[in-house]
């Protein structure tokens, strides 16, 4: 059972502790055989939450946070997730500038 919170742990010790790294192969696999996710890694997690994240709108910056990397390389590997947006954003671009009164067209004065 994990614990309660934001920050609590999902996987647990015997005495409902930090869990020993010996005992996590034996209960990560326990895990995945209740759940019938065979096959799946613990990294994969990792990789899941970032992508969520950048889809979600996460900055290079915050995906560098979340993963504890001080490069901007491996937070670009989620970045290349959120390139399909090209379209959105031209969209959002395209109606801020049509909700911008166009200036009269009459004679300029000169």
């Amino acid at each position: 059972m994990p614990a309660p919170g934001r920050t609590g742990l999902v996987f647990l010790g015997a005495r409902g502790g930090v869990l020993r790294r010996n005992d996590f192969r034996r209960i990560w696999l326990r895990a995945l055989a209740a759940t019938g996710l065979d096959g799946v890694r613990f990294h994969d997690l990792r990789h899941t939450g970032n992508t969520l994240a950048a889809t979600g709108g996460a900055t290079t910056r915050e995906l560098m946070h979340r993963m504890g990397h001080s490069s901007m390389r491996a937070a670009l590997i989620y970045q290349h997730l959120v390139n399909g947006r090209d379209h959105q954003i031209a969209d959002y671009v395209d109606g801020q500038i049509r909700m911008v009164k166009q200036p009269p067209h009459g004679p300029s004065g000169t």
